[in-house]
C-alpha cells in the first residue's frame, strides 16, 4: 500500500499517524500546517477542496475528514482492528460518528477555554454549556465500557476505540472523567498502546 497523511500531528492528522502505527504501514508524512501557508495553497486545495488537514493519499484515493480515514484504512487492510463483519463494520461506523457528534465539539471547547486560552480570552457561558453538553454522552460511553469489557466492539481494541479514543483526547486537561473509571481505564490503556506512543510523540508535547 502507497500511503501519505497531510496534516501536522498537532492536528487531527494524529488520529491517521496513530492508525497508520498500529496497522504497521510504511507511510509518508506531508507536514502541512493550517491557513495560507498549508491547508489553503493551491495544490492541497486540490486534495482537499475544504481547505482542512488532514487528507490522506491511499494507494491513489484521496479522502478527507480523520475518522473516515480510518475506517477506510481499517477495512482495507484487514486484522484485529478492522470489522470481521458487516455488523462489527457498523457498529464501528456508528461510535465513530457518535464520537464526532457527541463529544468532539464541547470537548474541544472544554479543552480551549478551560485549561489553552488565557483567563481574559475565555468564554466562559461556553465553558459551561459544554460540559453539561457532554454529561449524556460520557455516562453513554462510562455504561457501555463497564458492561463490554472495556472496548467498544467486539471485546478488543479496534479502529473504534482509536477513533474514540481521539476526541476524548480533547478532555486530558479536565477533571470530567474523574468520576468515569470505565472510561479512564480505556483511555491510559489506548494511550499506552505502543503506536500510540510513536504518534503522538510527533506532537512535541
Amino acid at each position: 500500500m502507497k500511503l501519505t497523511i497531510y496534516g501536522i500531528a498537532r492536528s487531527r492528522a494524529i488520529r491517521n499517524l496513530w492508525m497508520a502505527e498500529e496497522l504497521g504501514l510504511a507511510y509518508q508524512h506531508v507536514q502541512t500546517v493550517y491557513g495560507p501557508e498549508g491547508s489553503r495553497k493551491p495544490d492541497f486545495l486540490k486534495l482537499n477542496p475544504n481547505g482542512r488537514v488532514p487528507a490522506a493519499d491511499v494507494d491513489g484515493v484521496i479522502l478527507w475528514e480523520s475518522l473516515a480515514i480510518n475506517l477506510h484504512l481499517a477495512k482495507k487492510v484487514g486484522g484485529s482492528l478492522s470489522p470481521k463483519d458487516v455488523d462489527e463494520d457498523g457498529l464501528m461506523t456508528m461510535w465513530s460518528m457518535w464520537a464526532v457528534t457527541e463529544v468532539e465539539t464541547p470537548a474541544l471547547a472544554v479543552l480551549t477555554h478551560g485549561s489553552l486560552k488565557s483567563e481574559a480570552e475565555r468564554d466562559n457561558a461556553l465553558l459551561a454549556k459544554s460540559i453539561e453538553a457532554l454529561k449524556a454522552p460520557l455516562a453513554v460511553l462510562e455504561a457501555h465500557l463497564a458492561a463490554h469489557s472495556g472496548h467498544l466492539v467486539g471485546g478488543r481494541f479496534t479502529v473504534a476505540d482509536l477513533n474514540v479514543a481521539a476526541c476524548v483526547f480533547y478532555l486530558r486537561l479536565s477533571n470530567l472523567l474523574a468520576d468515569k473509571p470505565a472510561i479512564t481505564a480505556w483511555y491510559t490503556g489506548a494511550m499506552e498502546r505502543p503506536a500510540a506512543k510513536k504518534a503522538f510523540a510527533l506532537r512535541g508535547d
